[in-house]
């Protein structure tokens, strides 16, 4: 299959998008899951992988939601861990652990791809390792089916340019998507008006984040939309482009913003046929580029954790693939711009290009901190 795309940036943004569709048209009115956080960028490289063994129409499917498939999603995979291997605090693995042979031209077109034997201790060690303990283990257990796993892993662990004090962090009201006030404990601070606009009826707040390895410090956006706004409608904005923004009318910027902790567990194999992915988990599924095992996808499962501080932000993901047999101010007024973030919110962590979506997040009820 071919793609005139083979960096992935456009196209991770593209299933960002997708997922989110899918998820505002789950139950739940709209809202979807409530309070999530995801990886966009994690599930694409899972993904990515698995698509540069692919043929036929299960090829086709996997293009159609990627962008990429076959060799041109090997050179996508690799375009893009290259990339971001070029944004500081951010931590990049994939590994594909198999107990079937793998076609030695897969293996070699997946240079930056680790592989080791099929094994849950191996595995768990491994995710550990990666995340930085953050995640202590695969979040799917292997079935005595499972031939083959892709797992991929981010960790970031980014200080703030300008660090919360936390001595004025204090306890302030957050109304949750229901109605219902609840306390929470509330951060706050002044911030530059250059890191602050808005995309439609949004309102973008852009943290700085402190670069300790001399690469581009990641991008972390906290989005406001209007009241009974959803993360469809408000979590785009936080990669919107240039031409989008609209600068604030005002001389200073003051926010509100909740210590927050979120974990979430996707069951993103119930989604697949949604994003329309068939042929990948049926008796038909062609993935004769991979193994001359007939393989086909059972599980995708991902588990992504987002943690906002005083000091600065800490995020992971663990994304995995698991497959079977196939069938299985100067002196005068201050105009001060206030951003509470009081009620439900979107937050947006992006590569230090400030294109690829790494990790979104939706916090609708209480922030816990």
């Amino acid at each position: 299959m071919t793609s005139s795309n083979t960096d992935g940036h456009t196209d991770i943004g593209r299933l960002t998008e997708r997922w989110l569709d899918v998820v505002a048209s789950g139950p739940g009115g709209g809202l979807g899951d409530g309070d999530f956080v995801r990886s966009p960028a994690g599930l694409w490289l899972a993904l990515g992988v698995v698509a540069a063994g692919a043929g036929g129409e299960t090829a086709e499917e996997l293009e159609a939601l990627l962008g990429v498939s076959g060799k041109e999603a090997a050179g996508a995979v690799g375009a893009v861990a290259r990339a971001l291997e070029g944004t500081d605090a951010l931590e990049v693995a994939t590994c594909v652990w198999s107990r079937v042979p793998l076609y030695r031209a897969f293996k070699e077109a997946l240079p930056q791809i680790a592989l080791g034997n099929l094994d849950q201790a191996a595995i768990d060690a491994w995710v550990r390792e990666a995340t930085g303990g953050m995640i202590e283990e695969l979040p799917v257990r292997l079935g005595d089916d499972t031939l083959l796993a892709v797992v991929n892993a981010l960790a970031l662990k980014a200080p703030w340019r300008y660090p919360f004090e936390e001595s004025d962090t204090d306890v302030r009201d957050f109304t949750d998507a229901a109605g219902v006030r609840h306390e929470v404990m509330v951060m706050h601070q002044e911030v530059s008006l250059a890191d602050v606009w808005d995309v439609g009826a949004t309102r973008v707040v852009e943290l700085r984040t402190r670069s300790e390895r001399g690469g581009a410090p990641v991008r972390v956006r906290f989005l406001l939309g209007e009241e009974g706004a959803g993360p469809r409608e408000v979590l785009p904005a936080g990669w919107a482009g240039q031409a989008a923004r609209v600068p604030l009318a005002a001389d200073a910027v003051s926010i509100a913003l909740p210590r927050m902790e979120l974990r979430t567990t996707d069951e993103v194999t119930d989604r697949l046929a949604e994003l329309g992915v068939h042929r990948a988990t049926g008796e038909d599924a062609d993935f004769s580029g991979m193994s001359p095992e007939p393989l086909a996808v059972s599980r995708v499962v991902q588990e992504a954790l987002l943690k906002v501080r005083e000091e600065g932000v800490e995020a992971a993901a663990v994304t995995a693939v698991l497959m079977a047999p196939a069938g299985a101010a100067p002196p005068r007024r201050i105009r001060m711009e206030w951003v509470r973030f009081d009620r439900p919110f979107g937050v947006v962590v992006l590569d230090g290009a400030g294109e690829l979506p790494l990790f979104i997040a939706w916090q609708e009820g209480a922030p816990k901190g």
